[in-house]
């Protein structure tokens, strides 16, 4: 299939390209690298560098199928190339057009910084993704994976969170999810969209085959923070709170690798192209690691200590959150095969070491 992969760049969406092209897909990135990186772009992949809310650009890209530039696929395209006149090309290599899937993984994500600027999370990802949404039923491509976020669940009333738990987000981020995954929902009904919502808390890990090396920049996180101070790059980190109702004290989070994640969205895409019908999803183990277990688990992998200071808890930090993510097994065939906490880590520390 065609592919447009938004985001491709980033930490999630080259994981994600890179699970794509090794299926045998034709892929074309969109990334303005604001936060993306050059060196984790897979050669096999198109690249268009330029920003989703550029909507002229938009428009060409959606109306061309870049991916389908006569077979081009380690060229690169920039929006002023796709000013040219793609779209009207009448070349045989463009004649079967438009791409099949739109993935999304555009967005700004920072929970904290969603409550301080909601304007600006209101642009970069609802605005944005709705008219990315608008263009892509005007160019009549109805099969979109929406990278959406399990921030949308709020505080949770139970454990482990299903597909079914009540929606209720508590920063201004979750919010946006939600309103995307609704609206969504809406042009399902009312457009054909066919979509797949999918829901996860803490990406980790780096590709297990050594393919992306290229670092998060400013890590908000867990994980790339102790592989900071793992490295000597972070001096010390803290943890906040260690009076939790939690086996040390500690929260508990749920983490997944992003290599489960990337075979978890192209097994999405499928089912989208095959069944014709929408999916929303959890992505988790069930499982979940204290702070002090994850900062332990470092130490142990890269045999350095990892200086911290336990401060206060932060407010609005709920003390465990795991998800289930049964209905992924039953619905794609899907569950977490590189997500336990030793795999996680090495992988990281592969990459930071």
């Amino acid at each position: 299939m065609n592919i447009l992969v938004i985001g491709g760049a980033g930490y999630i969406g080259s994981h994600i390209v890179y699970e794509l092209n090794d299926a045998g897909h034709q892929v074309t990135i969109l990334d303005n690298f604001a936060t993306g990186l050059r060196e984790n772009v897979d050669a096999r992949a198109t690249l268009v560098e330029g920003d989703m809310q550029d909507l002229d650009l938009l428009d060409r890209l959606l109306g061309s199928g870049q991916g389908n530039d006569g077979g081009q696929a380690n060229s690169k395209a920039d929006s002023s190339s796709l000013a040219g006149g793609i779209a009207g090309s009448d070349s045989d290599s463009h004649s079967t057009g438009k791409f099949d899937s739109v993935f999304h993984f555009a967005a700004l994500k920072a929970a904290g910084e969603s409550m301080e600027k909601p304007g600006l999370y209101s642009q970069a990802n609802i605005i944005a993704t709705i008219n990315l949404l608008n263009t892509m039923m005007r160019h009549d491509i109805k099969n979109f994976v929406f990278s959406s976020s399990a921030a949308t669940y709020g505080s949770p009333e139970y454990l482990p969170i299903d597909e079914n738990h009540p929606q209720e987000p508590i920063n201004y981020y979750g919010y946006t999810k939600l309103v995307i995954e609704q609206t969504m929902a809406w042009y399902s009904q009312l457009k054909g969209l066919r979509y797949a919502a999918l829901r996860y808390f803490n990406a980790a890990g780096y590709d297990v085959q050594g393919r992306i090396t290229g670092k998060e920049q400013n890590p908000a996180n867990l994980l790339p923070i102790v592989m900071e101070v793992a490295a000597g790059t972070r001096a010390k980190m803290q943890v906040f709170g260690s009076d939790y109702p939690t086996r040390d004290g500690t929260c508990i989070r749920d983490y997944i690798h992003v290599n489960d994640l990337a075979t978890a969205h192209v097994k999405a895409m499928e089912y989208l192209a095959s069944e014709n019908r929408d999916l929303t999803l959890n992505l988790a183990t069930g499982e979940g690691y204290t702070v002090l277990e994850v900062i332990k688990e470092a130490e142990k992998v890269s045999g350095r200590p990892i200086s911290h200071d336990i401060t206060g808890r932060r407010p609005g930090d709920p003390a465990e959150l795991v998800a289930a993510s049964g209905q992924a097994f039953e619905t794609i065939g899907w569950k977490a095969s590189h997500s336990d906490l030793k795999q996680l880590v090495e992988s990281m520390w592969n990459v930071y070491k």
